[in-house]
């Protein structure tokens, strides 16, 4: 069949084809060019009756695969179909009972013959599952995911860490039985909270950071941080058991009516102004009825308020002689503790006096940018969302975690799903981020680096994982941090999407291993096109009339792109098409 080489053109070669018969069942198999202990493997792309077009894709040296051929072979050098002996150096282990092997499926090409990887080399790394509604993506997570802890003879993956976010509830059917695994453990969270077909997921409020309550309050500007900062310092102070913390909101609340005394509006504006803030915000010793000493007499401070009729306030001055005795305080002498429990409604509150220490009530442009935050935080309050951040007890963020992981019969759990399904996208966004952030900022301050690893995989992650704004506003996106710095301290993200285009740029190209079943969309299939040298215009082409289940791999892990035929898992996702014919008669 092989004949003598006649063209060589960099990585392609022209063979003559001795039998001048266009085979075409020969096609993308794979051969062997043998010359002086030689063996570098092609992989046959075209055939006519003349000629065989083989491109080259590397050396087996030592008994192992490596990219790349180092010298060209020669035209006298001998050509071959690969032996069965010899596919497990590009395909992987055939032997899948070991702890460090990872069965994705079957070869396309290579009838009963497994496609494999190294497990270190895969997720060790960020990675990508790719591939449009219907092609595969959900069989193909729940087959990977349980071949782990299927398959594995020799050991189990007690300490492995995956937190999936499943965007449409449909991988808990998948991955339940898990748990009837020896040493092995699975926990489901829910994000709804009408009924409980599993555990509510809680996130303490007191976990919240400025930046997350950016993210949450949806703010829209960095110079909204520094009122943040304020607000966390005092619900921190107002928690706190001190003495001084009454005498230091009646200073929060003294400085702001003096700003309104001195805001230089009329006297009508000025009292409607203070009574509607010593209404809502006011103690027990600074109050509409605080007394108000003058010389013969003694007047409550809403009488001092009152108008002449020439439109005079004639006892300001003594009213902000008052004021000026409350105002008095420095922060940086308030004794507070940080390790306290505190809820949205604490939240709200010390963001009122936040607010009220920024002078809003003196500034109408202020007022109205500024007020939409507190909006914000009481639409969350009133809603159902708030029932994910009500924790009542105190516990660090190690000790959460570690809960996080834990079963409720108190066993570890290897896999944790939070169905997102009953949220709206922002909310969805707002926690894959908080999380992924605690996850990240407690893997990189264990001493013993890249201990505790975990896996953070993201169903319908263009939904979540975006250029979006925030690097404009807290200075980062958690997700392009964690996939430029994340996998040296063992934060891993696995991206499953549909819409690779709509992904973040940064975090996708930070992915060492892509799996891409079928695709039609032309920015899409440009992405994947670009994302790796070794995926070639034939392999794209390819994608598009994939059938379910079948998918281009690539990456750090395989040893060259291969088309793999994933097994369907056991049991299914709730993943497959309605049936139409049914409901309809």
């Amino acid at each position: 069949m092989f004949g003598k080489i006649i063209a060589i053109d960099n990585d392609l070669i022209t063979v003559s084809n001795t039998t001048h018969i266009a085979e075409s069942s020969v096609l993308n198999y794979h051969v062997i060019l043998t010359e002086n202990n030689r063996r570098v493997i092609g992989e046959i792309i075209g055939i006519d009756e003349e000629s065989i077009k083989i491109n080259l894709l590397g050396e087996i040296i030592n008994d192992q695969f490596k990219k790349g051929v180092s010298k060209k072979p020669s035209t006298n050098c001998q050509i071959r179909l690969i032996y069965k002996s010899e596919v497990e150096f590009i395909l992987g282990k055939q032997d899948i009972s070991s702890k460090d092997t990872l069965l994705l499926g079957k070869s396309s090409i290579y009838d009963g013959y497994n496609i494999s990887v190294s497990l270190n080399d895969f997720f060790s790394s960020h990675f990508a599952i790719l591939g449009n509604s219907g092609a595969g993506k959900s069989c193909g997570v729940a087959s990977i995911i349980q071949n782990i802890f299927y398959y594995n003879d020799t050991a189990s993956p007690v300490n492995a860490h995956l937190v999936l976010f499943d965007a449409y509830g449909e991988y808990n059917k998948a991955l339940n039985k898990i748990n009837q695994l020896p040493n092995l453990g699975y926990k489901y969270y829910t994000t709804n909270t009408t009924f409980s077909d599993a555990e509510i997921i809680k996130f303490p409020a007191y976990f919240l950071e400025v930046d997350d309550l950016a993210l949450l309050l949806n703010c829209t500007s960095s110079t909204h941080l520094p009122l943040l900062e304020k607000t966390l310092r005092y619900v921190y102070i107002f928690k706190s058991e001190d003495a001084a913390i009454s005498e230091y909101k009646n200073d929060i609340i003294a400085r702001c009516l003096l700003d309104i005394l001195s805001s230089g509006k009329s006297a009508t504006q000025m009292r409607d102004q203070i009574i509607a803030v010593l209404s809502k915000y006011n103690t027990e010793t600074l109050n509409l009825d605080t007394l108000v000493y003058q010389p013969g007499y003694t007047r409550k401070l809403s009488q001092c308020l009152n108008i002449d009729n020439q439109g005079k306030m004639n006892a300001i001055g003594f009213v902000i002689e008052l004021l000026q005795e409350y105002a008095d305080q420095d922060i940086n002498e308030i004794k507070y503790e940080k390790n306290v429990v505190y809820n949205l409604d604490d939240l709200y509150y010390a963001l009122e006096f936040a607010l009220l220490s920024e002078g809003v009530y003196t500034d109408e442009k202020t007022y109205e940018e500024y007020n939409q935050i507190k909006v914000r935080l009481n639409a969350i309050i009133n809603s159902p969302t708030k029932q994910f951040f009500e924790v009542d007890k105190l516990i660090g963020k190690s000790d959460y975690i570690k809960e996080f992981f834990t079963t409720v019969d108190r066993r570890p759990a290897q896999i944790v799903n939070i169905n997102i399904n009953y949220i709206d996208d922002r909310m969805a966004k707002i926690l894959t981020k908080i999380y992924a952030k605690l996850f990240f900022n407690y893997t990189t301050n264990l001493l013993n680096r890249g201990s505790f690893p975990i896996h953070i995989i993201l169903e319908e992650a263009h939904r979540y994982v975006q250029n979006d704004n925030d690097i404009n506003i807290i200075g980062y996106n958690i997700f392009d941090r964690i996939a430029k710095e994340g996998r040296k301290y063992g934060t891993i993200l696995g991206f499953i999407t549909q819409r690779p285009s709509e992904l973040s740029e940064t975090a996708l190209s930070q992915c060492a291993n892509v799996i891409v079943f079928r695709m039609f969309h032309p920015a899409d299939l440009s992405i994947i096109s670009n994302i790796s040298a070794n995926v070639s215009a034939q392999d794209i082409e390819k994608i598009k009339t994939f059938p379910s289940g079948m998918a281009l791999t690539f990456g750090t892990a395989f040893k060259i792109p291969l088309m793999t035929k994933f097994n369907l898992p056991n049991p299914l996702p709730v993943s497959n098409n309605i049936d139409v014919e049914k409901i309809w008669f």
